[in-house]
């Protein structure tokens, strides 16, 4: 076994020098490789190691990140899976990459982004401490079908995972309802007010109960379903969290609002827009909340936490501020929708489609998705490129949300779409770029190579 084990660590690591060293940054490859040699890898490898497991629709990326922030501050040794790569073999790989040769750990700590579909089976090979679930939400239904079917996947993780602390969205009537399943030790977090105000246009992808079908009331929403919930029929109801936001000021560089919890409370001001991003603040805090209590720390980690990876990524192109958001089904675009609508400059609005499997191939979602709200501050979108595979769906979405089509500039190759944004932007507005899964590996590659930024992996 243990001839194995070094095997599939050699092989994991040899296969991403060679693959980073012809400028690929392939990371579920090595994994699989490793996993095909010593298909017990992942579960040896991850034995000695605290692990924190962050897993749900949105926000996974960016509340590992930010966890992994907070432990930065705090002085403490971990690795992360910063690639993305959250399917089994990418979190076999990084495993992998921090141990010795022999597969003896080399931190103490691992704050591990792994995908909702594959955490019922990663998640009982890890046995994490933590456990995070940020919210549920529709999302590509191709591959992971209706939500109680993902529902029931994690719950069958959870339960064989019985020394694991679950933090969950309080907010989420879907997400929360794992506390009735499940035996662990459970750590909430949610908001204590709406950060919009009264907001009558929710597209809600659980409007009614998730035990009786009653439809739900609310005391308030914060957005898609998520708020103070209860069901007038059967009593299911959004209980108090351990850990909140009150007090919340939003604009479109940020946002500050006072976190409370048991043992104390601060002002968090994180420079990241939107409340989508609170939540995702809070659940990185509930996440280290049993073994780091120094508010100091935490606020420090909030703070200077950076966007990553195509998530709200801002850099210079020729002199032309661009920002890369990632969006993925009709919730996620709402709230960047929500987050331009805060800022009254001008700016160009790129929107890029595909429909491969990473991103799923239904892409009826886009008709879900807010548009009209995009529309009634059209006026400060100097214009709207569309890209991707499906650009062509894209400009008939924008049609029937109000805009000329003959205003979108309309192309799927990647290059040329760059040179006429290039071209047409000679006062460097600001540029925001709204891609799905992989138009966003796509786009940040071409600008990757042609501006020598800073892979994605680093």
């Amino acid at each position: 076994m243990k001839f194995r084990r070094i095997s599939a660590i050699a092989a994991a690591r040899l296969t991403t020098f060679l693959l980073r060293f012809f400028g690929s940054g392939g990371t579920s490859l090595p994994g699989r490789i490793a996993l095909f040699l010593c298909p017990g890898l992942l579960r040896e490898l991850s034995s000695d190691i605290k692990i924190l497991a962050v897993t749900g629709t949105n926000g996974k990326t960016t509340t590992s990140r930010i966890t992994g922030n907070i432990l930065k501050c705090a002085g403490l040794d971990f690795f992360e899976n910063k690639s993305g790569a959250n399917l089994l073999p990418g979190i076999a790989a990084a495993f992998a990459l921090n141990c010795s040769i022999t597969g003896k750990p080399r931190h103490e700590y691992a704050v591990i982004e792994c995908d909702e579909a594959a955490f019922e089976k990663a998640a009982p090979q890890m046995q994490p401490e933590i456990v995070v679930i940020t919210n549920l939400f529709r999302d590509q239904l191709d591959r992971y079908g209706e939500i109680s079917h993902m529902l029931t996947k994690l719950a069958n993780g959870l339960v064989r995972c019985p020394g694991s602390t679950v933090i969950l969205n309080a907010d989420d009537s879907l997400s929360y309802s794992l506390s009735s399943k499940i035996k662990n030790k459970i750590i909430t977090y949610g908001l204590d007010e709406s950060p919009y105000g009264p907001d009558d246009n929710f597209i809600s992808d659980a409007p009614y109960c998730i035990n009786c079908k009653a439809p739900y009331q609310y005391s308030f929403r914060t957005y898609g379903h998520l708020g103070d919930f209860s069901c007038p029929d059967c009593g299911y109801h959004r209980t108090a969290p351990d850990i909140s936001a009150s007090d919340i000021k939003m604009d479109f560089k940020g946002s500050s609002f006072r976190l409370h919890s048991k043992t104390h409370e601060f002002i968090a001001r994180p420079a990241l827009p939107g409340a989508y991003n609170i939540y995702n603040v809070l659940a990185a805090t509930a996440a280290v909340s049993s073994f780091i209590d120094d508010p100091g720390v935490l606020a420090r980690g909030i703070s200077t936490f950076e966007s990553g990876f195509g998530r709200m990524e801002t850099m210079e192109i020729e002199g032309m501020p661009l920002s890369l958001v990632l969006v993925k089904n009709p919730a996620g675009l709402n709230q960047v929708i929500n987050f331009l609508s805060f800022d009254e400059n001008k700016k160009i609005l790129v929107l890029m489609l595909n429909d491969k499997f990473a991103d799923g191939t239904d892409i009826s979602w886009i008709w879900d998705a807010n548009f009209e709200k995009l529309a009634s501050f059209s006026s400060v979108i100097s214009r709207i490129f569309a890209g991707g595979t499906r650009c062509a769906e894209l400009v008939l979405r924008l049609k029937y949300a109000g805009f000329d089509p003959d205003e979108v500039y309309s192309e799927s190759d990647n290059s040329i779409l760059l040179e006429r944004i290039l071209e047409y932007n000679k006062g460097n507005l600001p540029v925001y770029v709204l891609p799905t899964y992989t138009a966003m590996f796509e786009f940040r590659g071409l600008l990757g190579k042609k501006y020598s930024l800073k892979e994605f992996w680093k």
